[in-house]
């Protein structure tokens, strides 16, 4: 049988959606920055590498909400200021040559430069997974609270209960 063949439940998609499990991914990564959890982050990182380019589009999405977010509310958030929030958030959480792939990278696209970027990811979608990630956290705990914040993103990726 195919999966064609087992409708989704009435209103809804299957529980394992593959989109879905993207989308829970992605919040849990940037849950796991937010609350400085290495171990929270070694639990997501495996799905994430499994769909690295899905999840690097998810994020993008949770990014640019977030982003906009902060700009709606006034709080002043500036290129430097995500360098620097990227690179505090990644310290600690990453591998040395992870950790400083990450800021580097972030650092060229948080000022347009998205071919130094992908030099600096030297093809590993993972540096782009754990910059986004990271970026989202810090930009998403400038106007929220850890809970908000995670309660916010499963609303607008449309996995709230």
């Amino acid at each position: 049988m195919s999966s064609e063949d087992h409708p989704a439940p009435s209103g809804g998609t299957p529980a394992n959606d593959p989109s879905d499990q993207v989308k829970r991914t992605a919040i849990a990564l940037v849950a796991a920055y937010a609350d400085r959890n290495r171990a929270e982050l070694d639990e997501a990182v495996p799905a994430a590498a499994d769909n690295a380019d899905d999840v690097v589009s998810e994020l993008k999405v949770i990014a640019a909400f977030l982003s906009r977010r902060v700009q709606h509310t006034g709080v002043v958030w500036k290129p430097a200021d995500s360098r620097e929030a990227v690179a505090r958030t990644v310290a600690e959480m990453l591998p040395p040559e992870l950790e400083f792939a990450v800021s580097t990278a972030w650092e060229a696209h948080s000022v347009g430069e998205e071919e130094a970027a992908e030099r600096f990811a030297a093809g590993d979608p993972m540096v782009f997974v754990h910059m986004l990630a990271a970026f989202s956290a810090a930009i998403g705990l400038a106007v929220y609270k850890r809970a908000e914040l995670v309660a916010t993103l499963r609303q607008v990726t449309g996995l709230a209960d």
